[in-house]
């Protein structure tokens, strides 16, 4: 009796082992059929295609230039689209500072572009060319409101006499910038600022700004063509 019992005993765990043998390989194949189910959706149907594209942050860049050079079809799987790459050749436009690529699922492409913005412009042979605060040269056009020329030897990134200038230029408060028409520089501590009002304002290196940008406020209501500021301690009229 004793054996009969044992032996009923292993045949019901060897049913039960089988029966879980069984269960886990449903699941399994449940799970690697939903797997291909997936790859398949993602790869070979309409599901998660491309139907949308946005395009934000431009606002002088047409969106029609953007989507050229972005390359994306419409239709494209959205798994297959190389955001990294897009973004790259969005990048190639010169007015635009940076541009974000972003898939957003299940089936649009995301556009997110920031644009270049004229500080100062330089007149070449060709037309006026526009500069932003990175001594970026972006754009041949006529230069926006409260632009102001630039005038020296060599303008662009990299030159330490542009970057000087335009260090100066951005350091300026709102009221003081304002007047200011045109900025020369001979060399990174040589710069100096024609004001609107047929002034000139002699300002040095980019060093001290806020010092002499409250000694140059003060001065304006001094009379004098030539105001100088370059030693704020010491500044002079002419």
């Amino acid at each position: 009796m004793e054996r009969e019992r044992k032996r009923a005993a292993r045949e019901e765990e060897r049913r039960r082992v089988a029966r879980s043998r069984r269960r886990a390989g449903l699941i399994a194949a449940a799970v690697v059929a939903v797997i291909v189910g997936g790859f398949a959706a993602v790869y070979f149907t309409p599901l998660l295609s491309v139907r949308t594209i946005e395009v934000e942050g431009n606002s002088t860049v047409p969106t029609e230039e953007i989507l050229a050079d972005l390359a994306i079809p419409m239709g494209e799987r959205l798994v297959r689209v190389d955001a990294g790459s897009a973004a790259q050749r969005v990048a190639g436009i010169p007015a635009l500072a940076s541009v974000r690529v972003q898939r957003q699922y299940p089936s649009t492409v995301r556009v997110t572009v920031v644009e270049r913005v004229a500080i100062v412009f330089v007149d070449k042979p060709d037309g006026t060319h526009l500069i932003d605060a990175d001594a970026v040269d972006f754009a041949v056009a006529p230069p926006p409101p409260g632009v102001v020329r630039l005038v020296v030897d060599s303008p662009g990134p990299g030159d330490p006499v542009t970057e000087s200038a335009l260090a100066v230029l951005t350091s300026l408060p709102d009221v003081l910038r304002g007047q200011v028409g045109e900025i020369r520089a001979s060399s990174i501590s040589d710069v100096s600022l024609l004001l609107t009002d047929g002034r000139t304002l002699v300002w040095g290196n980019n060093e001290n700004s806020e010092r002499k940008s409250a000694v140059a406020l003060a001065l304006l209501s001094q009379p004098g063509q030539i105001l100088d500021v370059s030693s704020p301690d010491l500044p002079t009229t002419k």
